[in-house]
């Protein structure tokens, strides 16, 4: 009877210490993003092991690098910038064509309180990096690289590219991208789960079921340097008119609207009419836009509900985009403001332009095939406050081969 209670002792005393350790090896999502961003995890942290390997040192002194010589090129300008002409941001900013593009949503829209990007990335997966085989956490943190070599460099991602990237191990998706993004902007994840919007755009989290036309998606919880709680949606979607108007996203999105949008790098796909729906779903859902040339035409605003507000230089789209070159745009840029930082497919700076359209009061109506196409020229800005002179920025080297 003695020999049994004590054996049933040991056993329960062998379980117990199992469950501690497996607890005690779960990494929280803050240490996780952090560990993929090359910064130390919390001390007590089960991925602080995996900090003295030279693979993840030299990770880590290579985002270092690379993400200071970002925040004093460009991040950091955008912000003062967006300080200087964003007079009431919303609440809630959407970034449509987005990817995992975190990075430059924060940077253009800080004070937001609610991010909700859109793209058709898929959102992947951060398993337990202290459970993946030996040697693939090394070839994980190399793909994260490879992953940001052109967004840290160019300012958008190269979308074959990261294609191929997003899918190539178990660190896979946007996500691992949106937990460095956010570990390198200073945030502080709180939660992250995932999601499934249905065609009525309702949300479902775990076993509900949201149909047969469901977007798959994520939401984080994260908290910034002062605290207070934020939330970042990523849906990967499917943006074209029959997409758009088959999930529930947009109508997910109007929910937390209006808001102030941003398009970046866009492909110029909303000068196509194969994606109308999402064109006029910002027009008239959006309180302001941020664009480069490759957003919505200058046309398809109406110029009665919105005033405009040019910064930096117009040279028309590069080669890999023919016949989107804009006169319009190019006669409203001849009254543009200067911008100490590039943006978009023409990175440079003194070769970048950013258009701010802010809706007149008064005027948020739907768009309808009337009311989208501009009559007569934009009306002439005000001339908003200047900006300091730019600044010479070091070029970057390389060149991109491919866009969405």
């Amino acid at each position: 009877m003695f020999r049994s209670m004590r054996i049933a002792a040991i056993a329960f005393a062998l379980l117990a210490a199992v469950v501690s350790s497996a607890h005690a090896a779960d990494a929280s999502f803050d240490d996780t993003a952090r560990f993929l961003a090359g910064m130390q995890p919390s001390a007590d942290s089960p991925l602080v092991p995996l900090t003295r390997d030279p693979g993840w040192q030299r990770h880590a002194k290579f985002f270092d690098g690379a993400f200071a010589q970002l925040e004093q090129r460009q991040l950091s300008k955008i912000r003062s910038w967006a300080d200087a002409n964003l007079a009431a941001p919303r609440p809630t900013m959407f970034y449509m064509f987005s990817g995992p593009d975190f990075l430059y949503a924060d940077a253009f829209y800080s004070k937001a309180s609610t991010y909700v990007l859109g793209a058709l990335e898929p959102v992947g997966a951060v398993p337990d990096l202290t459970r993946l085989p030996r040697g693939s956490v090394a070839a994980a943190l190399y793909n994260v690289e490879r992953s940001l070599g052109s967004i840290l460099s160019f300012s958008f991602f190269i979308t074959k590219q990261m294609k191929v990237d997003l899918r190539a191990n178990q660190v896979n998706g946007t996500l691992p991208i949106l937990y460095v993004f956010l570990a390198r902007s200073g945030k502080t994840i709180r939660n992250v789960e995932m999601i499934a919007l249905d065609d009525k755009g309702g949300v479902h989290v775990g076993d509900d079921n949201p149909g047969r036309n469901a977007t798959r998606g994520v939401r984080i919880t994260f908290a910034g340097s002062d605290g207070e709680a934020r939330t970042l949606y990523y849906f990967s979607t499917d943006l074209s008119n029959s997409g758009a108007r088959a999930a529930g996203f947009l109508k997910f999105c109007e929910t937390l609207g209006p808001g102030n949008s941003l398009l970046k790098s866009a492909s110029y796909l909303l000068h196509s009419g194969n994606f109308s729906v999402v064109r006029d779903w910002l027009l008239a859902n959006s309180a302001t836009i941020i664009q480069d040339d490759s957003g919505i035409p200058l046309a398809n605003y109406n110029a009665r509900q919105w005033r405009f507000f040019p910064f930096g230089r117009y040279l028309g789209p590069i080669d890999e985009f023919p016949g989107r070159y804009q006169e319009r745009y190019a006669e409203l840029f001849t009254r543009a403001q200067p911008i100490d930082f590039g943006v978009g497919y023409r990175w440079r700076m003194r070769e970048s332009n950013l258009l701010l359209s802010v809706k007149v009061l008064g005027s948020e109506t739907a768009p309808t095939a009337e009311t989208t196409s501009a009559t007569g020229p934009p009306p002439r800005p005000p001339r908003p406050k200047r900006l300091r002179p730019p600044e010479s920025i070091p070029p970057s080297q390389g060149r991109f081969f491919w866009f969405r």
